[in-house]
């Protein structure tokens, strides 16, 4: 990284999201001067309030754009539009979009960013191997079950500190302006599969449970997500676990020179950390 590149200033988005936290830890540990947003943060940043915008955008050379609740969500190509046109009314140098692996609607959110003209690079991730660890999975995990409607389905699980560090490359390295990647894992697993990974991680069995799409539906209303959440996750979920994107990439070499990490190592690396305690 160049001494200017240095000086510049990086808007986080999301900044305590799975991505943004690892994002904010590594481009400060590297010099980059980082402006941390989300709701109750010191540089105030919420996706469902675009006054919060321009004033976290004013002053910011790049940007780390990650969208909550999903690019793919209701609502998310207008919010993109509306950044991007914040983004360039604020001089902001160059934007770097977290996006989903095969998900057209995160195309059209993707495109909708682009249109007002800042330079664009867009990285598409396969499935976290940290959902299983942070987060609402978490919780069943430890207790050793894995629901998801998933079936069968094989999935190149990519873990989040991999893609942070693609994404810090991108901010802070030249030569990947207007580049599109694709991220994933080094090896495909199915749920079962990846269940049994944690398992042998963790010393204690963790059973993969298969549920339909209407039964892991009605399990999300119970724990309080509206109706109408719930279906739009599971008709995501549906999408994304019909078998599209069971093929891994070399994305994670294109930007990095490296592999990426096995499933196993994360597991590993996770038990250890008592991410799946008791």
């Amino acid at each position: 990284m160049t001494e200017n590149l240095k000086q510049e200033t990086v808007l986080v988005t999301t900044a305590t999201g799975k991505t943004g936290h690892r994002v904010t830890q590594r481009l400060t540990e590297r010099g980059v001067q980082v402006r941390a947003g989300s709701r109750r943060g010191a540089v105030p940043f919420d996706w469902d309030d675009a006054s919060t915008w321009g004033p976290a955008l004013g002053g910011a050379d790049a940007a780390y754009v990650t969208y909550y609740p999903d690019l793919a969500g209701p609502g998310a190509t207008e919010a993109m539009r509306a950044f991007g046109q914040a983004a360039a009314a604020a001089g902001v140098g160059r934007l770097v979009l977290l996006s989903g692996r095969g998900e057209p609607d995160a195309v059209k959110a993707e495109s909708a960013l682009r249109e007002a003209g800042v330079p664009l690079t867009v990285v598409r991730a396969s499935f976290f191997a940290q959902n299983f660890s942070e987060g609402p999975m978490a919780e069943g995990v430890a207790q050793g079950e894995l629901v998801f409607p998933a079936g069968g389905t094989a999935e190149p699980f990519i873990d989040a500190d991999d893609l942070a560090d693609v994404m810090v490359a991108v901010l802070t390295e030249e030569g990947h302006r207007g580049e599109t990647y694709e991220v994933t894992g080094s090896r495909l697993l199915t749920f079962q599969e990846a269940a049994e990974e944690i398992g042998r991680a963790t010393g204690r069995e963790v059973r993969y449970v298969p549920v339909t799409g209407e039964e892991y539906q009605g399990m999300l209303q119970q724990v309080g997500l509206p109706a109408q959440d719930a279906q739009w996750l599971v008709e995501l979920f549906t999408m994304l676990m019909d078998g599209h994107n069971a093929s891994t990439t070399d994305g994670v070499r294109q930007v990095l020179g490296r592999a990426p990490r096995d499933f196993a190592d994360y597991a590993r690396d996770a038990a250890k950390a008592g991410a799946w305690d008791a």
